[in-house]
C-alpha cells in the first residue's frame, strides 16, 4: 500500500510529521469522488489561519491534518475529469468548490453551497470546513477537479517560478482581493494593516493595481524593516504617536483612500503598552479613523464565529466593540469573507509567469522539508518576516 505523511494538528501549540491514510477519490462522507484527482504535492504553504488552529484560538480537533495552501503534480484522475492529465501540474484554490451550486456558478466560491454541511464554504485542512483532509502531505485529493484547479501552461516555467506560483492558492488572491475590495486604483493611497504575507501580499497587490503609496503597518520590527525593505512605507504600532500622525508624516494628510485589515482576530493594541495585549476590534475601529470619507475597507484578515482563547466572553463568540457608528458617519464599505481565489488566480498566474509581481521575495518565502514544518511553524508564530513554503518530495533543491 502507498504511504503518505502529513503535518498533524496535536494540541494546543504542538503540532508533528505522522503517518496519514494515502488519499483515495472519497468525499468526507465517504462517497465515491470521480470528479477529483490524487496530487503529488510539491509545494505547500504554512498560512497564518494555520497558526489560529495551532494556538488553539478555534475549535479544531486533535488529529487534523492541516494546509490549505497547495501546488502539486496530477498523479490520479477519476474517470469524470476531462480537461486535466496525469503529470499536469496545478495550483490549488484553498476554496473548496462544487461548481455547480447559485454561488458557485456566480463566482463566489469562497461560500460554496454544497461542500460543506455545516455552513457555506468549504476548505482543506481547517476546523468547519467541511472535513476536507488538508495538504501539509506528500499526497492530497482535491475534489470538482476541473473545476477547481488551475493548470500551469508550461511545466519546466512551472517548476522555475514555483517559488512565486505557490502563493497563488491563498494569500496572493486574498491580499488581492483585499486591495480590490478596499477600492485601490491608480493614484491610490492605501494603508494595510499588518506586515505577515497576506499583509505584504496585499501590499504588493495595491502596488500593481497602480496605487502611488502603500503605508504598512504592524508592531513586529523585524517584519517592519521587511516591508520597508521591499519598497514599501511603514508606520511602527508598537510606539505611542497615533497612526493617523504617522500617516500625516508620509503623506501630509492623516488619511488615505483604502485600508486593508490583513490583521484579523488576534489583534494587538497600538502603543508601546497596548502592543503587549490582545485588542481584537483595534484594527478595524483604527482604521475607520484613517480612512477618508466614503472609502473602502477590505478585511481578508481572518475572524470566527468561536474563539476559546478569546480575551473576553463576547470575543469568544466573535462579539467585537466595532465603531460601526463611525464607519456608517464617513459612509465607508466594507468586505469581509473568505477570498473567491478563482476570481484572480488566473490573472494573478499571468502576471507572475511575466515578471509583473515578484511576490516571492516580498513576503519572504523560504523553503523547507515536510520534516522541518513544526520548526517552521514555531518560528512563523514568534513573528519570523518570512512565509515557510513545505518542500514534502524534496523535488526543488534549495531555492
Amino acid at each position: 500500500m502507498a504511504s503518505n505523511r502529513g503535518v498533524v494538528y496535536v494540541e494546543q501549540g504542538k503540532v508533528e510529521v505522522r503517518s496519514i491514510d494515502y488519499p483515495k477519490l472519497l468525499n468526507p462522507k465517504g462517497r465515491t469522488a470521480n470528479h477529483g484527482v490524487i496530487l503529488k504535492v510539491l509545494t505547500t504553504n504554512i498560512c497564518g489561519s494555520d497558526q489560529h488552529m495551532v494556538r488553539g484560538r478555534t475549535t479544531a480537533p486533535a488529529g487534523l491534518v492541516l494546509g490549505h495552501e497547495i501546488t502539486g503534480e496530477v498523479i490520479e484522475a477519476g474517470k469524470d475529469v476531462e480537461t486535466l492529465s496525469v503529470g499536469d501540474i496545478v495550483s490549488v484554490p484553498f476554496n473548496v468548490a462544487c461548481g455547480r451550486c447559485r454561488l458557485c456558478k456566480e463566482r463566489q466560491t469562497g461560500v460554496c453551497l454544497t461542500v460543506n454541511e455545516s455552513r457555506p464554504g468549504g476548505a482543506y485542512g481547517y476546523v468547519d470546513m467541511g472535513g476536507w483532509v488538508g495538504g501539509q502531505a506528500e499526497y492530497v485529493m482535491v475534489p470538482y477537479a476541473d473545476f477547481n484547479l488551475l493548470k500551469f501552461p508550461d511545466r519546466a516555467q512551472a517548476i522555475e517560478k514555483i517559488r512565486d506560483l505557490t502563493c497563488l492558492s491563498d494569500i496572493l488572491p486574498t491580499g488581492y482581493h483585499g486591495a480590490v475590495t478596499a477600492g485601490v486604483g491608480p493614484g491610490s493611497t492605501v494603508y494595510v494593516a499588518g506586515a505577515g504575507p497576506v499583509g505584504l501580499a496585499a501590499a504588493a497587490s495595491a502596488r500593481l493595481l497602480g496605487a502611488a503609496v502603500v503605508i504598512v503597518g504592524d508592531v513586529n520590527p523585524a517584519r517592519l524593516k521587511h516591508a520597508k525593505s521591499v519598497g514599501f512605507e511603514i508606520a511602527d504600532l508598537s510606539t505611542d504617536v497615533p497612526l493617523g500622525d504617522q500617516i500625516q508624516a508620509i503623506l501630509g494628510v492623516p488619511e488615505v483612500d483604502s485600508a486593508i485589515d490583513a490583521v484579523g482576530f488576534e489583534a494587538r493594541g497600538h502603543g508601546h503598552e497596548g502592543a503587549q495585549h490582545e485588542a481584537p476590534a483595534t484594527v478595524l475601529n483604527s482604521l475607520m479613523e484613517i480612512t477618508r470619507a466614503a472609502g473602502k475597507i477590505g478585511i481578508p484578515g481572518l475572524y470566527v464565529t468561536e474563539d476559546p482563547g478569546g480575551v473576553d466572553k463576547a470575543a469568544k463568540t466573535g462579539s467585537l466593540s466595532i465603531r460601526l457608528g463611525l464607519g456608517w458617519a464617513k459612509s465607508h464599505s466594507f468586505m469581509t469573507g473568505q477570498t473567491p481565489v478563482m476570481q484572480y488566480n488566473r490573472a494573478l498566474m499571468q502576471a507572475i509567469l511575466w515578471d509583473r509581481i515578484k511576490i516571492a521575495d516580498i513576503v519572504g518565502v523560504k523553503v523547507i522539508s515536510l520534516d522541518e514544518a513544526p520548526a517552521g511553524y514555531a518560528q512563523f508564530d514568534a513573528g519570523a518576516p518570512t512565509k515557510f513554503v513545505i518542500d514534502p518530495h524534496g523535488q526543488l533543491g534549495k531555492r
